[in-house]
């Protein structure tokens, strides 16, 4: 087993203990479950899992929440204006720290009408899996690239608008290039990277 696999083994289990999910006994995993050996399809659908999981958390029961009550606002400026971050900056803002810690893993939004130009798809691939999700949001877009020299496994992930807040936003935001967004709606995607040797 390469120290990748015990590498995504362990995140698997960190995420798994992190978004709630427990055994069938009802008990976290044990410490020897770090050293599972997965096949990266898999770790990139269970990480997804616990990522969207997240985001709608954070979104619906969070801002959404939130805002209504008029207790708190999130906003694009969310680090100079004392508001929260929007759903997507807490996204970016996790990918950092992932980043910090050192793991190769990372992950990001794209779209074809991005507010944010940093979100467009870097690269064929991820031009490709945004095509083909459109079409087939049902299923990610999965293959093998290499940046920098490094070979990574990427998957591209359908990302659906799962509330109105999402829609308002998009929707009403100068810069976008899209105004009519819907609930469920493809509005991009969500691409994970995990390296692999």
């Amino acid at each position: 087993m390469t120290s990748t696999h015990k590498l995504l083994g362990g995140v698997l289990v960190l995420a798994f203990a992190l978004g709630g999910a427990a055994f069938p006994t009802g008990k976290v995993a044990p410490p020897e479950a770090t050293s599972v050996n997965l096949p990266v399809e898999m770790v990139a659908d269970y990480l997804h899992a616990v990522i969207q999981a997240n985001r709608e958390v954070y979104t619906t029961h969070v801002v959404d929440r939130l805002q209504a009550k008029g207790v708190a606002v999130a906003s694009e400026n969310w680090e100079y204006q004392n508001t929260m971050p929007l759903p997507a900056q807490l996204l970016m803002e996790s990918d950092r720290v992932l980043e910090r810690n050192g793991s190769g893993i990372q992950y990001r939004l794209i779209s074809q009408w991005p507010i944010n130009k940093r979100n467009v798809a870097s690269g064929e691939f991820q031009k490709e899996g945004l095509g083909a999700i459109l079409t087939q949001p049902t299923k990610p877009y999965t293959g093998y690239v290499k940046v920098g020299g490094a070979r990574y496994f990427q998957a591209v992930y359908p990302d659906l608008a799962v509330a109105q807040s999402c829609i308002g936003c998009h929707n009403a935001h100068p810069e976008s290039a899209k105004r009519d967004f819907k609930i469920n709606d493809v509005m991009g995607a969500l691409v994970i990277s995990i390296p692999v040797k």
